[in-house]
């Protein structure tokens, strides 16, 4: 799929959430940043983008809950989860019978997430 798309990127780790908004605007791609689940979910049901990638662990909300929260408003969200640690696997597992596409690994490559947004978007 070609064309920009609108992308969210939801993370506390403000230095890796401006990495990832630039590397994602050099795409050429509309992207709009939250730092966490709570302002993430609020920011899904504002824009409705067509991809989101969100940070596992982090404060007030969790990536999973946040997760569970927008494919409540919206069955169709597609969702990315990134994570520096082992997954909950349990968790996981829930979340991708829920319609999570996938979850990735920090750190993460340009030709990563280009082929991820290429691929979902």
């Amino acid at each position: 799929m070609s064309g920009q798309k609108t992308i969210l990127i939801v993370d506390d780790d403000v230095d890796l959430l401006e990495n990832t908004a630039f590397m994602i605007k050099g795409m050429g791609h509309n992207v709009f940043t939250a730092k966490d689940g709570d302002d993430g979910v609020t920011k899904y049901k504002d824009i409705r983008p067509d991809l989101t990638f969100m940070d596992i662990r982090m404060p007030k909300m969790d990536g999973y809950d946040a997760f569970l929260k927008i494919r409540q408003h919206d069955s169709s969200a597609k969702v990315i989860l990134i994570t520096a640690y082992n997954q909950d696997e349990k968790k996981y597992l829930k979340a991708k019978s829920l319609g999570l596409i996938e979850a990735i690994s920090k750190p993460y490559s340009f030709e990563i997430l280009e082929g991820l947004i290429n691929k979902h978007a």
